[in-house]
């Protein structure tokens, strides 16, 4: 195993727990929830999508070169955000 896919994997365990922790704290609507009461929070959620917007655009085109059906990563980034890029950098190494 490569040291960028032990590098992934840690990072992909670390943002589970705190994703996991997040949605005990306040649930999934509540993660948006928080966000949407002030400025800087819809800042910060306008730039998630934006960022997330791109990887997808970015993950079609790359999983299409490397014969590997992107349609699962992206539903998983709509889903679940940053999970479904990660998801994909890990699985892009095999």
């Amino acid at each position: 195993m490569s040291l960028r896919v032990v590098a992934l994997l840690i990072v992909l365990a670390l943002f589970s727990v705190l994703t996991a922790a997040a949605l005990l704290d306040v649930g999934y609507v509540g993660v948006f929830r928080v966000q949407l009461q002030s400025w800087s929070g819809a800042q910060v959620l306008t730039d998630l999508v934006i960022v997330c917007t791109l990887a997808m655009t970015w993950i079609v085109g790359d999983a299409r070169t490397r014969g590997i059906n992107p349609w699962p990563f992206v539903a998983v980034t709509l889903v679940a955000g940053s999970f479904g890029p990660l998801s994909y950098l890990v699985l892009r190494e095999y």
